[in-house]
């Protein structure tokens, strides 16, 4: 079967891109043709994987790209034209393919897999500026709420009128969540199933032998919740003097970030993923303290697979990785007080660290592999396929 992958980028600088490559790696091994088309604006802190690229930017332009972006359209014309796929798979896109690739699916075997909250929020994450959830529908409320300054509303707007009028191009739309399912169809974006995404099994197994650490690991910005971690290790590192909290990742809130940090934090900036995973094999527990939606996360499961317990906020589709008191703890998204119990009780108690690791082990052996992943989806293009092909 020949397969076309889509997205906005092909570097491994986010979970969406990681879990697509380990797609196309899976699909590759089972004897299918896999290509993968991404644009060009990922800057310079990797390499692309993808093997045709169109125009993308990080710069200025940025936002006009999303709205339209003609070089998309006309690089992923061809692509099919010359490729002649069985089946195209969108993954996540909206930051660089724009709305105006989707006519070139019409009549095509195809399958949207929604990634995040794109679809219905231009930030992507449901979060308002005071770090409270947003319930409104996009449009006007997404300026006069601060989130879109003007000049960023208006193109961002017409990419959402785009997309409203052309997602019925998708022959299937699946979600990597049952929460990102709810949200989306909440606001009107259909979805028919859910396929969880599937976690490459990590080289390093959890030690639990150095002094009592907890990581995060994810790019810094507010959404991703590090404030609040730093915020409940003030109490942390009084309690336990020993504790180390190891950040891992940078962002747009990293000067900040380092300069509020309390005594026994360190930030290791960005970190290679072979090198990401033998740091955080020496840590007790993953924390992920996010204050947006997060749709599936990926490092919950990385964490799982080494055998480490999560800390976990109860937002989006994290409670569905995460069961309380069973594979980790969870706690409400922004409660300091809440986060500070939790961290203070796994790394005040290794035996219970390696109990609720293993646990999480065994969940995300039998849930969240590469294999089953590349199953579900193998099996979806077969039935669109086979559903395109059919006479009408």
């Amino acid at each position: 079967m020949r397969i076309l992958l889509v997205s906005d980028h092909a570097t491994l600088d986010g979970g969406a891109e990681i879990v697509t490559r380990g797609l196309r790696d899976g699909l590759r091994q089972r004897g299918h043709d896999v290509r993968w088309f991404a644009s060009s604006g990922h800057g310079a802190t990797g390499v692309s994987d993808a093997d045709v690229e169109c125009f993308g930017t990080i710069g200025p332009l940025r936002t006009l790209v999303q709205a339209a972006n003609p070089s998309a359209w006309s690089g992923l014309a061809r692509e099919v034209a010359d490729f002649r796929p069985d089946v195209v798979h969108v993954g996540m896109f909206l930051t660089q393919l724009s709305p105006l690739i989707l006519p070139v699916l019409r009549g095509r075997a195809s399958v949207y897999y929604a990634h995040w909250l794109r679809p219905i929020c231009p930030t992507g994450s449901k979060l308002l500026p005071d770090d409270t959830q947003c319930a409104e529908r996009a449009g006007r409320a997404c300026h006069a709420s601060g989130c879109l300054p003007l000049h960023d509303w208006l193109p961002l707007m017409t990419q959402r009128q785009l997309l409203r009028r052309w997602q019925h191009v998708f022959t299937r739309t699946v979600a990597n969540s049952a929460a990102t399912r709810s949200a989306l169809q909440g606001e009107g974006f259909p979805v028919s199933d859910v396929i969880a995404c599937g976690v490459e099994a990590p080289r390093c197994q959890a030690t639990f032998t150095e002094a009592p650490t907890a990581i995060f690991a994810g790019r810094l910005t507010r959404q991703k919740g590090v404030h609040v971690l730093l915020d409940a290790w003030v109490s942390v590192a009084r309690a336990l003097p020993s504790a180390r909290l190891l950040i891992a990742g940078d962002g747009p809130e990293r000067a900040e970030l380092q300069h509020r940090a309390p005594q026994g934090v360190e930030f290791l900036g960005h970190v290679a993923p072979t090198d990401l995973d033998r740091i955080a094999s020496t840590a007790w527990v993953q924390v992920v303290p996010s204050i947006g939606f997060e749709s599936f996360g990926l490092v919950a499961v990385e964490a799982m697979l080494r055998g480490q317990p999560v800390i976990a906020s109860r937002i989006g589709g994290l409670p569905e990785l995460v069961e309380a008191s069973v594979t980790g703890l969870a706690v409400a998204p922004g409660d300091v007080s809440e986060l500070t119990t939790a961290l203070c009780a796994l790394l005040s108690d290794v035996a219970r660290c390696r109990r609720l690791g293993a646990a999480g082990q065994r969940v995300a052996r039998e849930r969240y592999t590469i294999d089953r992943h590349v199953d579900r989806f193998e099996s979806l293009y077969h039935d669109i396929a086979a559903l395109a092909s059919a006479p009408r």
